[in-house]
């Protein structure tokens, strides 16, 4: 049984033939109907310039959703360092929690948000990725404004994002609670948290370490109709392992004529072996393995499927599955 809360990550699909406006009311039906199934909280990540994702800046979408909704905790999951001056980031989420009664979350991470160089040099303004000492110097800067220039009232709760053990490092070194991209480096997992763990130091944003586990989860009424759903992600997946950003999500119907390389369908039968596909029982039994061998405080359930009907549905099921408890 899931012995913590399950919060949920939304990466905003465009399906294929779909409007980007399509897609935001799509987010709009999702914070609403997510807030009423009792998920703790929801986060928006960063994205630019893929036909499969939209371009949608988190501090937007959570600052909507925070007029929508009345108790769910909001935030970006993440919002990207490197793209960002931290006064602004400060300021913008400084901002959103005094609106809104320390509902929100400030959820930063590193990559670039893009797999097409040029726009992650335009979004750097012509420089380069970012070294390890600035992202460091970005993050602890970012805190510190939260604190020194822009705190209005509540302040945000900060999170760093991580999927390496450098990235765990880090979290550890300025005592933040740590969100891990199982659903994008499940390898990696293990070893990043137990250095987290290990080599943690309290501060005045988190007191011991603090886990949050987000897995990549399609439930459905049999495994055959969950794997039918996951079918576009997979044709998206296996593009990015050939280095291909520009791919568009496909309906399932498409995805279930694409034909993967046996090197594709290995790795994705790998990736998929440690996420939560399947029945509402196997999702569940899935969710409590890995909240045992990660020791996780929380879940946060991805689901990238098509048509929102079908998103909620995996939502409502594992809710329907799953007692959680409320956030201490």
């Amino acid at each position: 049984m899931i012995s913590v809360p399950l919060s949920a990550l939304e990466v905003a699909m465009v399906q294929a033939g779909a409007r980007a406006v399509d897609t935001l009311r799509d987010t709009t039906e999702f914070a609403r109907r997510l807030e009423d199934l009792g998920y703790l909280r929801l986060w928006y990540a960063e994205h630019h310039h893929s036909p499969a994702i939209g371009a949608f800046p988190p501090v937007v979408l959570t600052a909507h959703a925070a007029a929508l909704t009345s108790s769910m905790r909001l935030g970006s999951g993440g919002v990207l360092a490197p793209n960002h001056a931290p006064i602004m980031l400060a300021e913008q989420f400084g901002t959103l929690a005094a609106l809104h009664g320390g509902r929100i979350d400030l959820g930063i991470g590193r990559g670039p948000g893009t797999f097409d160089e040029s726009t992650a040099r335009a979004l750097r303004r012509g420089a380069g990725p970012a070294t390890d000492d600035e992202y460091r110097d970005d993050v602890a800067a970012t805190l510190r404004l939260l604190v020194d220039e822009v705190a209005l009232g509540p302040l945000p709760e900060p999170w760093l994002l991580a999927s390496s053990t450098a990235g765990a490092a880090l979290a550890a070194e300025l005592g933040l609670p740590i969100a891990f991209a199982h659903h994008i480096r499940p390898d990696n997992t293990l070893p990043a948290l137990a250095h987290y763990r290990e080599h943690f130091s309290p501060s005045r944003w988190c007191a011991r370490p603090r886990v949050l586990i987000c897995v990549e989860t399609v439930c459905a009424e049999t495994q055959e109709e969950a794997a039918r759903l996951a079918g576009p992600m997979n044709v998206v997946k296996a593009g990015l392992l050939k280095g291909r950003g520009d791919l568009p999500f496909p309906t399932p119907d498409e995805a279930a004529g694409h034909s993967f390389a046996p090197e594709e369908a290995q790795a994705l039968a790998h990736f998929c072996a440690q996420q939560a596909h399947g029945s509402p029982e196997a999702v569940a039994k899935q969710l409590t393995h890995l909240v045992d061998v990660t020791r996780a405080d929380e879940l946060m359930l991805v689901t990238p499927v098509y048509a929102l009907a079908d998103r909620l549905r995996s939502y409502e099921l594992v809710r329907q599955h799953v007692v959680m408890p409320t956030a201490s």
